[in-house]
């Protein structure tokens, strides 16, 4: 498990007192770990529950506490920088209460995210409306519910934007180099920036208000130096949209940080560069409010995803180990069948990236054999393989698996395919930490 989820201190961290009501256990499906109890003791207690149930279905448990964490991390190492969550990556209730409780904002890229959004108490102030093609209906419902700040990259989507919601606050988002990143995005998002003028022109034309430039560098972008380039980049914009009369002032430096506890060099070494380069670019007296849309960053390891094997095949191969008739063996090859899968909360299973490295209940041997191993999911799709190639000891029907780092697109992207019921997510926090959030509520209140 993540050392964040025994971390015995927290930093001290002001937090929106209005909202602390209805991040309350008893508002918010929230467990309170006391009397010592760690997530793995949780997990344990969940796991003997289920048993008594006669149940094996799969579930979360989302640390608090290491939200809470990195939204300290995220204020100390990016002080300037406003973070806008991105919705999309993990919209568990718990998680955007907490995280509105800090004071965060939130990315949204559709009616659906606005209204969860609002539905749990965000002002429409707190929203970036961050899609640059957008249905006209979910631009009339952003209007009528008075979320003015949103994003475009063409011409057509201005037409739209003037047509449903003429007094929009918009940013334009613009092209920047991704090719650094695990995940590139500008091939479908961002204008050129040769295309910047035309576009504030006919922005102009139909007396919109721009009122600042965006980029996103790609999903985990992997070289540092990429985020001084598109600030660059921005700059530039920014420079052409005062030649002609614009007066810009929101820098929305967008996602794709690492989220894992041991990207954390990663994520200071970008931290370093960012805060360089918005001094360059950007200095404090520009008058400019620089926001970001981190999604990954605050869940992926806040999440651990617990699944157990509902079935099982052992393959017995012959194997000619010297290539004639004097020496034969059989080799064991396994195959594990889960009860969560592709079409469940690991659809990342797909992305080449994803390494499948679980954590099991029980204790193992240095000294137990390993087995090719193939993991699949649940479902009658063939498709749905979690694992082609890995290498474990042997496993049996009803071992739990334990995935640390599932909080990124997992729960978002699940499905009921098959009729397998998707995981249940149980949010816990520390006592200790709950206590400071509770006393940072009554000094706010004094």
């Amino acid at each position: 498990m993540s050392n964040m989820e025994n971390q015995k201190s927290h930093a001290p961290l002001t937090t929106n007192a209005s909202t602390m009501k209805d991040f309350s256990p008893e508002f918010c499906d929230i467990g309170i770990l006391d009397n010592g109890k760690t997530i793995p003791d949780f997990i344990d207690d969940k796991i003997n529950e289920l048993g008594l149930k006669d149940s094996e279905e799969p579930f979360f448990v989302a640390s608090l506490d290491s939200l809470y964490m990195k939204h300290v991390r995220w204020v100390t190492k990016l002080p300037r920088v406003t973070p806008f969550y991105a919705v999309k990556c993990n919209s568990t209730p718990a998680v955007l209460k907490m995280l509105r409780a800090l004071g965060t904002g939130f990315d949204c890229a559709s009616k659906g995210e606005i209204k969860l959004a609002l539905s749990l108490g965000v002002t429409p102030d707190k929203i970036i409306y961050a899609h640059t093609i957008k249905p006209p209906s979910h631009i009339k419902y952003a209007c009528t519910h008075g979320v003015n700040m949103m994003t475009f990259d063409s011409e057509d989507e201005l037409q739209k934007i003037s047509l449903n919601h003429a007094k929009a606050k918009l940013v334009l988002r613009i092209a920047v180099d991704d090719s650094k990143s695990l995940t590139r995005l500008n091939f479908k998002f961002g204008a050129g920036l040769e295309t910047v003028a035309k576009l504030l022109e006919r922005a102009k034309e139909l007396s919109l208000e721009v009122i600042g430039v965006s980029f996103h560098v790609g999903n985990r972008c992997c070289d540092s130096l990429t985020f001084k380039q598109a600030i660059a980049d921005a700059r530039q914009a920014f420079d052409i949209a005062n030649m002609m009369g614009f007066k810009l002032s929101v820098l929305d430096i967008g996602g794709g940080y690492f989220g894992r506890e041991e990207s954390l060099d990663k994520f200071n070494e970008c931290s370093e560069v960012i805060n360089a380069a918005l001094e360059e670019c950007f200095p404090p007296d520009s008058g400019v409010e620089v926001i970001a849309e981190p999604g990954r960053y605050y869940v992926e390891s806040s999440f651990t995803l617990v699944m157990s094997i509902t079935g099982k095949k052992v393959i017995t191969d012959d194997v000619d180990e010297q290539g004639d008739d004097v020496g034969k063996k059989c080799n064991k090859r396994m195959m594990y069948y889960m009860n969560d899968g592709v079409y469940g909360n690991l659809n990342a299973s797909l992305d080449p990236n994803f390494k499948f490295e679980p954590h099991l209940k029980r204790a193992v041997k240095d000294s137990e054999q390993r087995y090719k191993t193939t993991v699949w999911g649940p479902t009658c799709d063939s498709m749905d393989k979690i694992c082609d190639t890995c290498y474990l000891p042997e496993l049996h029907i009803g071992d739990w698996l334990i995935l640390n780092n599932m909080g990124a697109y997992s729960t978002s992207l699940s499905t009921d395919f098959n009729g397998f019921e998707k995981a249940h997510i149980y949010s816990v926090v520390a006592a200790e930490l709950w206590h400071t959030l509770n006393l940072s509520q009554t000094s706010n209140n004094n």
